[in-house]
C-alpha cells in the first residue's frame, strides 16, 4: 500500500521563477544562486528571515535549499561523490559545527520503490550511538564525535501510528540535539524528478504532497530541530500536462504561423495554468502519480548518495 508523498518543498527555485516571473522582491526574503560548471551542480538558495516573508512566501522563517544536479539518476560515481561533498557542506553549514547527538530518520515505505528513500538513506549511514555508549568515543576513533542514532519509523498503514508519534517517543527517550529527515517528495516539475535535492532547516510535513496530510515533523511540535532532505521521486498527472502544455506554448511562441493559436493561455502565469490543469484533468487522473521505470537502481543510487553527504557532514574528526 502506498503510504504517503511528501510536501513539494522545491520552493528555492519556484521563488526564483515567481520573482523573474513577477519582476517583486519579497521584504524579508533573500534569493542567492551559486553554479558549480565543473560539476554540473547549481544550487538555489531561499533564506526568509522576517514573518513579512513568511507570510508572503507561505513558509515558515527559515533556509530552503535546492541543489540541482541534472545527471544525478546516471551511475556516474565521480559524479555522485560531487553531489555528496556538495550535500554534506550545506547539512554543516545548517548543523553547525559542535559535538551533539544526531537522531536520522528515514521517513517512507520501504514496501513501496519510489516512496522508500528514507530507508534506503538509513541502511548506510554510520550508526556510532551505541557504540559510545558502550565503549566510549575511543571505540569509534575518538576525538570530536557525533552520536548518531536511526529510526525507520514506517507508515500509518503498517503500523496504526503517527509518524509523529513514533518519532515523539523516540525523542523524549532519548534527546537529540536535532533530527534530519529523509523523505521523498512529489516534484512540482518532471525536470527536476531524481535531478535534485531539496533542504530546509524547518522540519517536514509527511504526506501532504499527495493529500495524506499528517502532523508536522518540526521544532515546534518535537522541542528539537529538525533538518529535512527530500527528492521528487514522483510526479502528478497534472504537472506532467502543465509541462507538456508549457513546452506546446513555447514552441507556437517560436513559429508565427501558430503564434497566436496559444491565445490567453500563454498569458497566464505557471502556477494559474497548473491549477487549472488541476481542475479541469478528470478526478481519477487527480490521484494519478508516476515514478521512471529504472526507478528501483535510481533510488538505490540516489539514497547511496545522501547517506555518504550525511556521513561527510556528521563527521567532525
Amino acid at each position: 500500500m502506498l503510504g504517503k508523498f511528501n510536501i513539494r518543498t522545491d520552493l528555492a527555485l519556484e521563488a526564483k521563477e515567481s520573482f523573474e516571473e513577477d519582476n517583486v522582491e519579497i521584504r524579508g526574503v533573500r534569493i542567492h544562486e551559486t553554479e558549480d560548471e565543473e560539476n554540473e551542480i547549481r544550487t538555489t538558495r531561499v533564506v526568509i528571515e522576517t514573518e513579512n516573508g513568511a507570510k508572503a512566501m507561505g513558509k515558515p522563517v527559515g533556509n530552503y535549499i535546492t541543489m540541482e544536479a541534472p545527471h544525478m539518476s546516471v551511475p556516474d560515481e565521480d559524479y555522485h561523490r560531487e553531489i555528496s561533498r556538495a550535500l554534506s557542506g550545506h547539512l554543516k553549514e545548517l548543523l553547525g559545527g559542535e559535538e551533539q547527538s544526531v537522531l536520522v530518520v528515514g521517513l517512507g515505505n520501504r514496501e513501496v520503490t519510489p516512496d522508500a528513500l528514507g530507508p534506503y538513506v538509513v541502511n548506510n549511514v554510520n550508526i556510532t550511538r551505541h557504540m559510545i555508549k558502550e565503549y566510549g568515543k575511543a571505540s569509534v576513533g575518538g576525538g570530536k564525535v557525533n552520536q548518531i542514532s536511526a529510526l525507520v519509523p514506517g507508515v500509518m498503514a503498517q503500523t496504526g501510528m503517527e509518524t509523529l508519534e513514533i518519532i515523539r517517543g523516540v525523542v523524549e527517550e532519548t534527546h537529540p540535539a536535532v533530527i534530519i529527515a529523509v523523505d521523498a517528495l512529489a516534484a512540482r516539475s518532471t525536470r527536476r524528478l531524481n535531478r535534485t535535492i531539496q533542504i530546509t532547516d524547518t522540519g517536514i510535513n509527511p504526506g501532504s504532497g499527495v493529500g495524506n496530510h499528517r502532523n508536522g515533523i518540526n521544532k515546534e511540535v518535537l522541542g528539537v530541530p529538525v533538518i529535512a532532505i527530500g527528492v521528487p521521486t514522483v510526479v502528478d498527472a497534472a504537472t506532467i500536462v502543465n509541462d507538456t502544455m508549457e513546452s506546446l506554448v513555447e514552441t507556437m511562441d517560436k513559429d508565427e504561423n501558430i503564434r497566436n493559436l496559444g491565445g490567453a493561455l500563454g498569458t497566464l502565469s505557471k502556477s494559474e495554468k497548473h491549477q487549472m490543469i488541476r481542475e479541469l484533468i478528470s478526478p481519477h487522473l487527480n490521484t494519478m502519480f508516476v515514478t521512471p521505470k529504472d526507478i528501483d537502481e535510481t533510488m538505490k543510487r540516489i539514497s547511496y548518495t545522501i547517506s555518504e553527504g550525511i556521513n561527510l557532514a556528521l563527521k567532525l574528526s
